[in-house]
């Protein structure tokens, strides 16, 4: 597998977004058995959509072309390590392995720093700088065993 091309692939995406103005510098291309099944650009600012990352939307992509929820078989290529976002939808995608170029420190040094994502996820829930509360309603449970009940669900 030629995983230089791809890499180029995205970061080629990456620089045609930002030349077009549709988003910031990052590409994703996701390719299966040598062949390039869907790519992404990130389109945050156009989309008015914070999680039009160029992974997420490439993982959006694929999914919807192959017609399925994991991406098994798949290797995803991006122009930059991913953020914690796009690492959390990599790791329900399931690719079998991620290629990137740029590390997030070079992203960081371009005014992509996402290292305080990093360091809220250790703090407690209420001492994050976007506090967060738990409150237990009477049905708080109920989705979770309505779910164990059904019949029909399709385990990921």
């Amino acid at each position: 597998m030629n995983h230089e091309k791809f890499l180029k692939r995205a970061v080629d995406l990456a620089l045609e977004g930002v030349k077009a103005g549709v988003g910031g510098p990052f590409g994703a291309v996701i390719a299966k058995d040598g062949l390039t099944i869907a790519e992404g650009q990130n389109n945050v600012t156009t989309s008015n959509d914070p999680t039009a990352h160029a992974e997420v939307t490439a993982i959006r992509n694929a999914c919807k072309a192959l017609g399925t929820y994991q991406l098994d078989d798949c290797i995803l290529y991006t122009s930059c390590e991913p953020c914690p976002m796009c690492l959390g939808a990599i790791y329900w995608a399931r690719p079998k392995a991620v290629f990137y170029a740029a590390e997030h420190t070079d992203a960081a040094e371009a005014g992509f720093d996402d290292s305080f994502i990093y360091n809220e996820i250790d703090k407690p829930a209420g001492e994050r700088t976007i506090p967060f509360y738990q409150v237990t309603i009477l049905e708080h449970l109920s989705p979770f065993q309505a779910w164990r009940d059904f019949s029909n669900k399709k385990e990921y």
